[in-house]
């Protein structure tokens, strides 16, 4: 397992930690700062599940005119661990 730590850019959340395992998957997934109800959803929602595809799905998605949103960024920051 590996741990990660992303500083979001554009969105009110401050920080990103999470871990991938061997295979790919996301555990403890965690936003510093946000929506804390929704965030915490993201997270349990992504638990054990592929960060590829979770980049996938996410990529893209925004939040109020800023361009981006806290979900598009956990897209670029799985995205950065995977390269």
């Amino acid at each position: 397992m590996t741990h990660y730590t992303y500083k979001p850019q554009g969105v009110c959340s401050r920080q990103i930690d999470y871990d991938l395992d061997e295979e790919g998957r996301i555990h403890g997934l965690a936003f510093i700062g946000g929506c804390n109800g929704n965030l915490k959803a993201i997270g349990r929602l992504l638990e054990g599940e592929d960060a590829r595809k979770a980049a996938d799905i996410l990529r893209g998605n925004l939040c109020g005119g800023r361009g981006t949103s806290c979900a598009d960024q956990l897209s670029k920051a799985l995205d950065e661990a995977l390269a």
